[in-house]
Order: C-alpha cells, then structure tokens, then sequence
C-alpha cells in the first residue's frame, strides 16, 4: 500500500510542481522555449531526483542506481514505443536533433564512470557538474534562439495561462512537499518490497520503482502526441533521460559512494546504450526526417517486455 500511495502522490505531485513552475515562469516573462527545456524537464525528472536523494540518504544506493538506469530503459523502450504505436512520431524540432547526440555521449560518459565497478564521490561529482554545464547550455540556447523552432509553439500551448501568481506559487511550493513526501513513502514501501521478495534494492529501482517514477513522462508523451505535439512527446524523454543520468545517478555517489552490482555494467548499461542508440537512429533521420513509426514502437516496447523478461528469469526465479 505504501508504494501504490507514493506512486499515486508522486505522479499527481509532479504534476501540480511542473503546472505551478510553468505558469510562475510565464506571469515572470520567460519564454515558453526556456520554460519547456528547463522547468517541464527538470519537472518531470523530479520523481527520480527525489526518490534517488531518500533512497541515498536511507542508505540504499542501489535502488538509487537502478532508478536512474531502469527509468533511461523505462522512457525510450516502453513509453516512446507506447506512445509511438498510438501515434508515430515525427520529429521536427532543431533543439531535440541537438540534444540525440548530447544524449549519447553523456549515456557512454556514465558507462565509462561505472566501469571500474564503484559510483565514488568524483564519479557524482562529474556528474553534477555535467549537469550545471548541461542546464547553462539549455538556458543559454533558450535566450539565444533566433530560428522559430516548433516545439516552442507546442510549449507554449501547454503551459496554464489562467491562474495568478499567487496561485502559481501557491502549486509550486505544494507540489514540492507532495514530492518529496511521497519519494520517502515510496522508497521505504520499495525497500519493503525488496526484503519480503528476497531481491536487491538494485533489482526493485530497475523494476518497479523506474516504472512507477516515469508514469509522468509516459503521462505526458502520449498526450502530448494525441494533440499532435510530437516534439515535446520525444523532447521530454530525452530530457528525463539526460536529468536521470546527470542528477539520479550523480547523488548516490555524492551521498553513499559504493561498488556497482556486477550485473549494472553487464546487462543494464549495455541495454541502456543500446536503446539510445536506436533512439538516435530512428529519431535523427538520416535520410529525411526523424521519425518513430508503429513498427519502430513495436520493436521498443519488445525490447521491454524482453528485459523485464530477462530480470526476472536471471533475479528472481
């Protein structure tokens, strides 16, 4: 009951935080395109952010790891070919080519930080500066672009333009204590978990808490590709992903530096890789332009059925 009610909260805070952010940046005069590559990216990477920093402080470094790892998995393979099997998806936007390949090097960045087997204090520290440099780009771009691109009209359309500042604020702040509220329920409601099962912390982030911290995203990709915003659908996940690596997986080697499970560098991070790669490929457009179509979806959610398959048989049973 305990993960069920943190899950519910979580999303429903993430929600009210990203709504109350959104529309307190545009009463202060931020452009829709800054709002949507900064406040809606870090907001809908806050489950993550908050879970990893109260399973690091609860002494669960690898709950933490496997949420940042299993929610990378989760957003490409099981939401965008969710989301792409209802609705393929096109892209156009300049600033979401921009960002693939960044997504790329920053996916084999970490890779190479855990291949040694620990997640230490300078390995977070790279990390979360990679992440400051990451959001300075991101604003430095959104004050800075010239060229209309088309993923700020779909921004613009999505963010509240009926509520008042003091409103604003008033979600803002609510929807941070929900956050981090229901985080502590549900890591001690996932730890639960993990003991009467008799499996890992590691094992429980990958599964169930990646699944259940990346409801958001899934949430808003599909509804954003059902009022035709294919941009923000695919632009989300790149940015949950990039916040994921940078910021989830940083904490727990700022706070609780620890040996990586084994397992982490020869099943996950390769499946991780993998995915983004065929991100890359599909969404780039080589030969035109970037699209993920229902087959490509097909394809990515059997990529996440198979490696939930794969956990299982090789964790559980």
């Amino acid at each position: 009951m305990a993960l069920l009610a943190g899950f519910a909260l979580l999303v429903w805070g993430a929600e009210r935080f990203v709504m109350g952010a959104a529309s307190t940046a545009r009463l202060l005069g931020v452009s829709p395109l800054l709002i949507g590559l900064t406040i809606v990216g870090f907001g809908t990477s806050a489950p993550e952010i908050l879970v990893s920093l109260m399973a690091s402080l609860n002494d669960n470094p690898g709950l933490a790891v496997g949420n940042a790892i299993g929610s990378n998995i989760t957003n490409v393979a099981l939401i965008l070919g969710v989301t792409a099997i209802l609705v393929p998806l096109s892209v156009h936007s300049g600033t979401v080519h921009r960002e693939l390949p960044i997504l790329l090097g920053t996916t084999v960045v970490a890779w190479l930080l855990l291949i040694d087997g620990r997640l230490d204090f300078a390995d977070g520290l790279i990390l979360l500066s990679g992440l400051i440099i990451m959001l300075t780009w991101v604003i430095w771009l959104g004050l800075h672009s010239r060229d209309k691109d088309p993923i700020e009209a779909e921004y613009a359309a999505e963010i509240p333009t009926n509520m008042t500042l003091g409103r604003s604020l008033f979600w803002l702040l609510f929807g941070i204590v929900i956050l981090v509220a229901s985080s502590r329920l549900l890591v001690w409601g996932a730890v639960e978990i993990a003991e009467a099962f008799g499996v890992s912390d590691l094992v429980i982030g990958l599964t169930i808490v990646a699944l259940g911290t990346s409801l958001p995203e899934l949430a808003a990709s599909i509804a954003s590709a059902l009022k035709n915003e294919p941009d923000i659908a695919i632009g989300n996940v790149i940015g949950s992903n990039m916040f994921n690596l940078l910021a989830v997986l940083g904490i727990p080697g700022i706070i609780r530096p620890d040996a990586v499970d084994a397992a982490v560098l020869s099943r996950d991070m390769p499946v991780m890789v993998a995915l983004t790669v065929a991100l890359l490929i599909m969404a780039w457009g080589f030969r035109g332009e970037g699209r993920i179509n229902r087959l490509e979806g097909t394809v990515l959610l059997a990529c996440y059925i198979g490696y939930q398959s794969l956990l299982y048989f090789t964790t559980v049973r």
